[in-house]
């Protein structure tokens, strides 16, 4: 089943764009917070483009003039709240991730979530969709002294959970983060064609393993 000389013991997957579309929640969680505070709603194809380095930084890109402007803290305070409560209004799996899962669960394939996304939230939507599947799902904690992607402290902390060394597991995201991510964690990684970036934007930033369909990783492991 595998195109690699040594076969994988796991899969780390980054959430929003790879396992689960979350881009309307995001955007709505967005606009609230910038209405909220009189300023200008974006687009969704903006807030594509905003989304993969976590939410504060995705609030900085929405913010006119970013963490400079002096209403920042407040907007990205309302973003928060709005988010925690909303974040699984139009949320859902891509398809063909489920039947993914299942595959690789029933191949003794053990998985993680890591995610730039705030932990909370990370934790409820790992509840609602992957939690017969994942043994671990990380979310943004830098508070806690763990950097976020692309430094390899998230992925490390997954390893660690899941018992895998790097060597023997596989990095599956959706942006240039992602790819930044593997290669500072020592994974081999697989990009998704589903996600919030373009083939071309993904080849540019280094991608070399892609893939279009959920079911194409099983040729990874």
């Amino acid at each position: 089943m595998s195109n690699n000389t040594t076969e994988k013991k796991a899969v780390v997957f980054d959430l929003d764009g790879t396992l689960l579309y979350s881009l309307e929640d995001l955007k709505n969680a967005t606009n609230y917070a910038l209405k909220q505070n009189g300023m200008p709603e974006r687009t969704l194809d903006e807030v594509r483009r905003f989304v993969g380095n976590g939410v504060k930084l995705l609030m900085e890109r929405a913010v006119p003039d970013g963490a400079d402007n002096p209403k920042f803290e407040k907007t990205f305070s309302d973003f928060k709240e709005y988010y925690e409560a909303h974040c699984n209004d139009n949320t859902a799996p891509y398809d063909g991730i489920m039947e993914l899962l299942k595959e690789l669960k029933l191949n003794g394939i053990k998985l993680a979530i890591v995610s730039n996304k705030l932990d909370p939230a990370v934790k409820e939507l790992n509840q609602l969709y992957f939690k017969e599947y994942m043994t671990s799902a990380v979310g943004e904690m830098e508070e806690e002294g763990i950097r976020k992607k692309p430094a390899p402290d998230m992925v490390q902390k997954a390893l660690k959970e899941l018992q895998v060394s790097a060597e023997d597991a596989i990095y599956v995201g959706d942006s240039d983060v992602d790819i930044a991510t593997a290669k500072n964690s020592g994974l081999e990684c697989v990009s998704v064609t589903w996600g919030f970036r373009d083939v071309e934007f993904l080849k540019e930033h280094g991608a070399t393993n892609l893939i279009d369909e959920p079911v194409e990783l099983l040729n990874y492991v």
